[in-house]
């Protein structure tokens, strides 16, 4: 089971609604060359919140303990499809699978 997110394209109908609801939005109007020529990145406009916003973004800090340790491991596609059917937080569930059976063994 693919956990990738599947995008699906409007149908001609539902596009031309779409493009008829922005074209009556005044507050926020289709962009054309003349937009496109003034736009600089907000790293030039805004240098200091730019920085801001990276360095707050800059990882999840130490782990708590018990560390994790990052190991590679090939797994049967069935076991994986079983875990992963749960979608986010799979490995959280097979790490936990896996602390029940040393404990119950």
């Amino acid at each position: 089971m693919s956990s990738k997110r599947k995008f699906i394209l409007p149908t001609p109908e539902e596009d031309a609604d779409i493009n008829a609801g922005i074209a009556q939005d005044p507050d926020n109007p289709e962009l054309i060359d003349e937009n496109f020529k003034r736009m600089r990145p907000a790293s030039e406009i805004f240098p200091e919140m730019v920085m801001a916003h990276i360095e707050s973004k800059k990882g999840r800090g130490p782990q708590k303990t018990p560390t994790k340790e990052r190991i590679t491991i090939r797994l049967d596609s069935d076991i994986t499809e079983y875990f992963r059917s749960y979608g986010d937080g799979w490995q959280s569930k097979l790490n936990q699978a896996l602390k029940e059976y040393i404990r119950d063994h």
